[in-house]
Parts: C-alpha cells; structure tokens; sequence
C-alpha cells in the first residue's frame, strides 16, 4: 500500500465517493490498458487523446479511485460510492500528489540531469547507493513531467534513498520537477546539444539545467562537471562539488587506463576504481556516485564492489560478440554530437582489435545548427578507424568531413539501411569492432540485431 483515499481526501478535498473509508490504494496508474488493482487511475490529456475516455476500461481492470478533470462530466456506469477526486488540471494534481508522497516516505533523494550520461549516472549511483540502502530508481528513461511523478509514486513507502533521473525539452521543465523531488544531491553530469533546437544555446541549455538548484533542499549538494566552462560560474556557491579531469576539481579523475571489458581510474582520495563500461566519460560519471556513496558514508569497499555488479539500462556503450568473431558497441539509445564525440574517442582507445568501424546516424533536435554540429563529430575520428558509414540526414556530414579530413577511411553515406547493411557485411569479420550510434528515433538497434552473433 502507498496510501489511502481518505489520506488523499486531505490533498484534494473536492470529492464524491466513500474516499473517507480509507481504501487502499497500491499503485498510481496513467495506462488503462493494464491490471490496475487497488490503483489510484489518473487520466491525462495530450494532444491525440484524453485519459478520461477510458476511465471504463481503468474500472474494469480494478481501479480504487480516480482524480478527475472537474469540468468533464463523469460517465454513469462509475457507482456513487467510487472515489472520484475533482482537480483542476489531472497532470498538475500527480505532480502534487507526487511532491506530497515524497515529503510523506521522506527519503534521501538524488536528482540526476545534464545532457548525456544522465541515465548510466542515474544507474551507477542507484547500484552505489543501493548497496548499503534500501533504494527506489527511474526505470528506463522516466524523467519527464510524467515519468518523475510516476517514479516517486511508485517508490515502497520504507524507501530510503531515491534515484530520479530529470529530463527537459524546455525551460522550466527541470524547475517543475525539481521542486517535486526535492533533491538533497543533485548532479548535472554535463552540458552538450541536445535540445538545442528549442533553447537556442548551449548557454541556454546550461541555463536550463541549472534550474534543478531551485528545489536542492537545505544544505544539499551540487556536483557538477568541473571542466564545462559554461558551469564556472557557480564553482564557488556553497554546497557545490566539481568533478572532473582538471586539477582544480574537487573531486580529479587520473590514470585512466581503458581495457576491453573495463574502465579503471583514481579519484583525488587515492582510491582505484573499476567499472564495467569503456571509455573516460563513464569515469565521469561514475565519480558523480561515488562521490555521492562518500558523503553518504558508504564504505569505499563497499562502493568498489557496487561499481563491479552494475545493472545498467540497455543500449548503452554495450559490449557484445558479432558474427564471424566481431565485435559490436550497440550505444543506439540515444545521441547528441558530445556524446558521440565521447564514444568514439572510447572506441580509440580499445586496444587488440584488427579493425574499427563506426556506423553513425542522425542526431536530432539541433535545429538550425544541425549540420554544423554533425561536422564537429569528425573533428574526434582519426587514422585509428577503418571505416566511417553514416544513414540519415545530416549524418552525411560526419562521413563527408572525415573523408576530406583523412581520405584513406573508407566513408560512406547510406540513404537505405539494405545498403548499409550490405556494406557493412563485409566488415564483420573477425576482430573487427563496430560501434553503433545514433539518436533513439532511427532505430540503429534494427542493426544491431543483424550482426550480433545469435547464441547471444
């Protein structure tokens, strides 16, 4: 049980139904389409659709009560004795409902953003935090004006650190969520382009993260990465920490050294650490959570053995065995030109491989800056790869900068992905590493699934 109708009563005092029985409620749910036993249905309104159309179906599969719209009408087949909450706006009141319920299980909350890395950061402080707490985290990618409320409503009430991973499109975005959780650590893991097309800048996205210092409750903390020129500004505000490969940082990373199956690194307390990912940038990310485990006086031991026994959410710079004795990253969750940058510079540094090919798509949401920032990825490849295939867009602006660039890479473009696939068959071989890396919308994982080996 999360809690009662006759608890929710005090947050929404408009009401008709027996809501002072106290009846259980046990899940918030948004989708009729599942069992919704003993759950609290809130139907949301978009542009194609309206979730009080299928309050019918939310019943029928168990639905304990309701809130509602208050200027629809309610449908006859509801019972007079059924919970029906009145609000006037059903997103706003699961926001409200969500910043209540987290003031009501009050738990250590840690709010991850930034523009790359924000999930794997999110997923290595969950396994960090998770050893030594009981811990509720974002599933997938739940980080939106939806997805944060859903996460808090769906954490167990003996819950004692919460992971919520924020997203935005917009400015304002990470205000609303910020002050729902109400974070005691927050971590901006970086600043890069995504979304660049509806903040105009970097300046305005990093203006945009910045927001999530709005909720940060009393005497919390702040970690940031100490190298983006656009976070400088704030290094000095109390209860801030950078994390970084200056220095100046608070919290340096050194002696990176990147293997096939691992990254180990030091942080500035001497300590080494391993983590099951590739590249420097998931050291990065990884400071953020243990410098977090730190402040929460998680044993270096046991944080050490966190970062070993990773769950991390799929699509993300995975490791797998290709056909013929290849091998294949699948990074194809998702990408912006920073993130792509840093995949690419991990897959130079992997040693014991024959060949190295990159298979690279579009990025989207970069507006008008769009071909510009798909050129700066060519800036990161080198002589180290073999071959450069790009598909989509403006991907043709990668293959097309790396062959004026280094003309002895094989690069080409691909309208098809028949043809891609075609060419690329003839370097999957053995020895042979494949990175895939493109924005979720163009599905790079239908690749993927042609050229990894089968008994996997």
């Amino acid at each position: 049980m999360l809690f009662t109708t006759k608890w929710l009563a005090t947050l929404f005092p408009n009401y008709r139904g027996q809501a002072m029985d106290n009846i259980e409620v046990a899940e918030v749910a948004t989708d009729s389409r599942k069992k919704l036993d003993e759950s609290l249905f809130v139907p949301l309104e978009g542009e194609n659709f309206d979730g009080h159309d299928y309050m019918k179906d939310a019943f029928d599969r168990g639905a304990s009560a309701a809130l509602w719209d208050k200027k629809k009408g309610l449908p006859d087949f509801l019972p007079a004795d059924f919970p029906v909450f009145f609000v006037e706006d059903t997103l706003a009141a699961m926001q409200e409902l969500a910043k209540a319920y987290r003031e009501k299980v009050n738990p250590v909350v840690i709010a991850i953003t930034g523009s790359n890395g924000k999930t794997t950061t999110k997923d290595i402080t969950a396994s960090v935090v998770g050893a030594s707490f009981k811990t509720h985290y974002t599933q997938g990618n739940l980080n939106n004006q939806i997805g944060v409320p859903l996460t808090i409503l769906s954490m167990p009430p003996d819950t004692e650190v919460l992971v919520a991973e924020m997203g935005m499109n917009h400015f304002g975005e990470i205000e609303t969520l910020t002050k729902i959780a109400r974070p005691d650590y927050a971590v901006i893991t970086n600043i890069g382009e995504s979304h660049i097309e509806y903040l105009g800048s970097r300046e305005g996205i990093a203006e945009a993260k910045l927001e999530i210092i709005e909720g940060i409750t009393k005497n919390g903390y702040l970690l940031i990465d100490g190298d983006e020129p656009l976070l400088r500004h704030i290094h000095l505000r109390d209860g801030v920490i950078t994390c970084g490969f200056e220095d100046h940082n608070d919290v340096a990373i050194t002696n990176i050294t990147i293997s096939q199956q691992s990254t180990q690194f030091e942080l500035s307390d001497d300590d080494s650490y391993t983590i099951p990912l590739l590249g420097s940038h998931h050291a990065l990310n990884a400071s953020f959570a243990v410098t977090i485990g730190g402040l929460l006086n998680i044993a270096t031991k046991t944080v050490k053995q966190a970062l070993t026994e990773l769950e991390l959410t799929s699509m993300r710079f995975e490791l797998m065995n290709g056909k013929n004795g290849s091998f294949i990253i699948n990074d194809a969750y998702n990408a912006s030109p920073t993130s792509m940058k840093a995949s690419i510079n991990a897959v130079k540094h992997l040693e014991g491989f024959r060949q190295k090919v990159l298979v690279l798509g579009d990025v989207f949401e970069l507006g008008k800056n769009s071909k510009q920032l798909h050129r700066t990825v060519a800036d990161s490849i080198d002589e180290s790869m073999t071959a450069v295939l790009t598909f989509g867009k403006d991907a043709d602006e990668i293959s097309s900068a790396v062959f004026k660039q280094t003309p002895a890479i094989d690069c080409r473009h691909f309208t098809s992905k028949e043809t891609l696939l075609d060419a690329l068959n003839a370097y999957i071989t053995k020895d042979t590493l494949v990175l895939f890396k493109a924005s979720r919308g163009m599905q790079f994982e239908s690749f993927v699934k042609q050229v990894i080996d089968p008994s996997q």
